[in-house]
Parts: structure tokens; C-alpha cells; sequence
């Protein structure tokens, strides 16, 4: 920022100006450096105290130039520091109403509660879609952390009041991620009363907890501690499955590639169309390991004779370019 900035190549200036102060009164008036500080600082505070010691011809137009740029200084300073001030207060207030503008204008969103280790890592995957979500938050302090790239809203999750300035009524979804069981089942009561057909998934640290969470309306429920367990075993015993599939869901490996669901609309170019015939593999490189036909069990490994039908869901794998072309051909209508 310009002004801060400024405001640091002031603070040089004025301590060159003392530096130098304390020089010239300690040469030219053989003032002990201690003194020369003195006055310096009495100088440039305007207080106005008389001088160390008696000046000589020399030693008063040395402090006068002392007093004429050091006190433009301190002035330029106190300037700059309260336009900091004001640019600071204006940016914070007019930056919030700009949130809640784009919080006002939500639909088929995200909802996030809890900026913790699952909240974060919730919101650094939907922003890589991307895909819009808000992050309610309680603590003010952590909530200012990520407010420069998400929408973040500060609040009690629990209350119907900041769930609806979150506009629950018109989210697709909701995560209970604080780091205790019983709030996250009071969220999950509260936002279930307010959309009934929200789906809710829910972070659990106890065992006990995932019955609970579920009776009180979570869709599902996730323990990081289990996962992590289930991770460390598969380590051990599958470890190049897992690394293969870190490769496609993590999008950190160095195969280039990802698994997406990616939904059929009716006026689709694959509407209608077989496997076979979509020529989604030829065409754009990708791999359909599954289809998920409306109201029935996913068909693992479709055969090539096996029909894609409007609403369907799509499983499939490949490099990220083939993958957004098949997105953008499956839900653009031709």
C-alpha cells in the first residue's frame, strides 16, 4: 500500500535527521552524543524546552535547518499515519458491505461452519472447482484470515438468524465442521429445520457422535480420525492404489489426472447416445468407469452398448482438459 509506504520512508528520514542531529550538535558545539539526542528530540516534538547548552552562531542555523526539516517531518508523519488510519477504517467498512452484498446474492451455494482444519480444507477444494460457499465463522480473528479470498461471515452457525444471512434457504449444501460434536449436531438440527432438502455432511471426532449427528438430520457424517486411521492401513497394505488415487482426486501427483462427476442435461449431444457411440474416449481421452442412472445402484465399468439417459451422472477419469470439455459438452445443450 502506497501510504505505508510512505509512512516508512518517513520513519527513515526522521531517524537520519536525528543521526545526523546528534552528529552536528556533538562536531560543531563539542556536545556530549547523549545531549545532542536530547535536543534533537526536544527539537523535533515541538515541547520547547531551552537548549543543552549555549549555541554558537553555527550550532543555531544547523538547529534551525534541524527545526525546519525535522518538524515538516513530523507533521508529513502524523499526516500520513491518520490518512493510514482513515484508508484502513474506509476499506474495512465499505470491504464488509461488499461481503455481504455478495452473501445477499447466494444461490445454490456452500455453506461451510467452521474455519478449523476440515472447514479450510473444505473451502480450498471448492474454490479450486470452483464452486460458490460461504464460511461462517465465530471468532473474528480467524474469520480476517481468509475474508481477502473467501466470503466469510461472522457468526454463531448454531442461530437461525446467521444460518439465513447465509441464505440456507437457498444453499445446496452444508458442512458442520466446528471441532466439537455437540455444536456441530445443533447446526445440523438448526439447518435441517430451515431447508429440508439441504444434504448435510458433518464432522465427527467421537464414535458415538456419527449416530447423533445422522438422527439429527446430517447425510453424512465424516471422522477424520477414522479416515486418517484407514489412510495409514491402506499405506501399508495398498499403497500404489492409494497413491494412484490421491493422483486423481488430490490433483497432486504427476500423472496429470482427475476423477469428475459430471451430470447429463436433457438437451445434451450424449443424451440418448451408448457408450459406444458418445465416443467420449476417442474423442476426448477420458474413461467412463461408471454411470449412475436416476433412482438406481452406479454401473461400474459401463459396456459399450450401455445407454447415457438425461440425468445421469457420469464417474469419469482423465486429464483435466479432456474432462472440462466433456463437462462443457454434457450440460451445454447443442
Amino acid at each position: 500500500m502506497k501510504t505505508v509506504r510512505n509512512l516508512k520512508l518517513i520513519g527513515l528520514a526522521l531517524a537520519a535527521v536525528i543521526v545526523v542531529g546528534m552528529a552536528g550538535f556533538h562536531f560543531l558545539e563539542g556536545w556530549s552524543w547523549f545531549d545532542g539526542l536530547y535536543m534533537v528530540v526536544t527539537t523535533l516534538t515541538t515541547i520547547g524546552y531551552q537548549e543543552t547548552h549555549t549555541l554558537d552562531h553555527a550550532g543555531r542555523i544547523f538547529n534551525l535547518a534541524i527545526i525546519v526539516v525535522g518538524v515538516s517531518l513530523v507533521f508529513l508523519g502524523i499526516g500520513s499515519l491518520t490518512q493510514a488510519l482513515l484508508e484502513f477504517e474506509l476499506r474495512s467498512f465499505f470491504g464488509k458491505r461488499r461481503m455481504e452484498r455478495e452473501i445477499s446474492r447466494l444461490s445454490d451455494h456452500y455453506i461451510i461452519c467452521g474455519a478449523g482444519r476440515v472447514g479450510r480444507s473444505a473451502g480450498r477444494e471448492l474454490g479450486q472447482k470452483p464452486a460458490p460457499f460461504v464460511l461462517i465463522e465465530q471468532n473474528e480473528q480467524k474469520a480476517a484470515r481468509f475474508a481477502a479470498e473467501w466470503l466469510v461471515l461472522v457468526g454463531d452457525a448454531t442461530q437461525e438468524s446467521t444460518l439465513r444471512q447465509a441464505r440456507i434457504e437457498h444453499a445446496r449444501g452444508l458442512v458442520a465442521a466446528t471441532t466439537t460434536d455437540a455444536t456441530n449436531i445443533y447446526i445440523v438440527l438448526t439447518a435441517r429445520s430451515l431447508n429440508p432438502g439441504l444434504k448435510i455432511i458433518a464432522r465427527a471426532s467421537e464414535e458415538d457422535a456419527e449416530k447423533h449427528l445422522k438422527s439429527a438430520g446430517a447425510d453424512s457424517v465424516i471422522s477424520p480420525y477414522a479416515f486418517a486411521g484407514h489412510r495409514i492401513a491402506q499405506s501399508f497394505l495398498r499403497p500404489h492404489v492409494l497413491d494412484f488415487l490421491d493422483t486423481a482426486t488430490f490433483r497432486h501427483g504427476t500423472m496429470g489426472l482427475e476423477i469428475e462427476e459430471i451430470q447429463v442435461v436433457q438437451q445434451s449431444p450424449f443424451a440418448g447416445q451408448t457408450i459406444e457411440s458418445s465416443k467420449i474416449r476417442q474423442d476426448l481421452g477420458v474413461i467412463v468407469l461408471a454411470i449412475k442412472h436416476r433412482g438406481q445402484e452406479f454401473a461400474f465399468n459401463p459396456a459399450p452398448e450401455d445407454r447415457i439417459e438425461p440425468g445421469d451422472f457420469l464417474i469419469a477419469m482423465g486429464e483435466p482438459g479432456g474432462l472440462r470439455k466433456l463437462e462443457a459438452l454434457a450440460n451445454v445443450p447443442s
